[in-house]
């Protein structure tokens, strides 16, 4: 059965598909706006960069499609006020933030009338983001790349946060590979729509190093690990050598830090300057975040192949059920 589209404010994407945003500068306009273009919500990785390098992005990525935009923005980030204005100014259609909670990017929001997602990990964080006017909330997982907010796998903490999310749209994030899996969580769980990220490094449009892409090609079950993150959050990445050190606690060699990016960072190395590595190519020295099951994908597939798979494997397995009234009906008793 076909998709409903994925209505977030006063945007509406046709297909309930929204790329994460991946940073530093692996998620750019060279990737967010074919994904837009596609239908899906296109969201370009706007932390760790300077302010106008992202502006200029954003500009480039509105230059190149028509639909919906985001970008992703940490609340970690030092300069996150301004990179939160920035992205306004050049006309971002909606702001994605996570890796801590802010309360005023919603009167921001409500200020400019830009939509703000937020991505959570637990239904007490879920509910205090309707509360405060998320437009749209992201249920991130323990499968998901880069920084985790939990231990607790999607299937077991999406039905509880989905309970207590009533009136703006859930997205489901966390190691989803294939449109099998997007429209399982859509049908039997209630999701609105799903985020994916790792499946959309290995696009012919993302525009990381061939070395980054090989080495998730490359990468086996056992390659995925949890590591310390200066953020303060633990993080999913590929056992490259740079990480293999990190897990031993091996002294790192000790660098003045050039971007100090963080509001807090725990210094054990420069979070910034190893993902820079990891997108330039830098096997040996590189921060590779991955999602858990990367494992599962073995091709290099381009932005529209992934939407016309994803879209027929879920339409395949998707019926048009109300899900979501299932779990208001079991919360409140009503229906029994």
């Amino acid at each position: 059965m076909k998709l409903p589209p994925l209505k977030i404010g006063k945007f509406t994407a046709p297909i309930p598909l929204v790329q994460g945003g991946m940073s530093v500068r692996v998620s750019t306009s060279s990737l967010a706006a074919p994904v837009a273009q596609c239908g899906g919500i296109g969201t370009i990785g706007g932390s760790s960069i300077p302010v106008d390098d992202l502006i200029r992005d954003i500009y480039r990525a509105k230059e190149m499609t028509d639909g919906v935009v985001a970008v992703n923005i940490m609340f970690a980030m030092k300069n996150f006020y301004n990179l939160v204005m920035g992205s306004i100014k050049a006309g971002v259609d909606m702001i994605i933030t996570g890796a801590g909670f802010s309360r005023d990017i919603f009167k921001i929001g409500r200020e400019h009338n830009v939509p703000i997602v937020s991505i959570v990990s637990s239904p007490s964080f879920a509910r205090l983001a309707e509360k405060l006017g998320a437009a749209a909330i992201v249920v991130e997982a323990k499968e998901a790349g880069g920084h985790l907010g939990t231990d607790r796998t999607l299937r077991d903490l999406f039905p509880e946060i989905r309970k207590v999310v009533k009136k703006v749209p859930l997205i489901a994030a966390g190691g989803i590979t294939n449109g099998y899996e997007m429209g399982e969580m859509m049908d039997r769980y209630g999701a609105d729509g799903v985020q994916i990220a790792t499946r959309f490094v290995l696009t012919e449009e993302c525009d990381v190093d061939d070395v980054f892409k090989k080495a998730m090609l490359e990468a086996g079950k056992d390659d995925i690990t949890l590591i310390k993150s200066p953020v303060g959050l633990p993080g999913r990445a590929i056992k490259t050598p740079f990480v293999k050190k990190l897990m031993a606690r091996d002294d790192l060699e000790a660098k003045k830090c050039s971007y100090k990016c963080l509001k807090k960072c725990d210094h054990v190395y420069c979070i910034t300057e190893r993902l820079v590595k990891a997108r330039d190519g830098d096997l040996e020295d590189g921060l590779f975040f991955s999602g858990e099951n990367v494992h599962r994908l073995n091709d290099i597939l381009t932005v529209q192949e992934v939407f016309d798979q994803f879209v027929s494997q879920a339409e395949s397995v998707y019926r048009e059920t109300d899900s979501a009234r299932v779990y208001d009906a079991q919360a409140t008793g009503a229906g029994s």
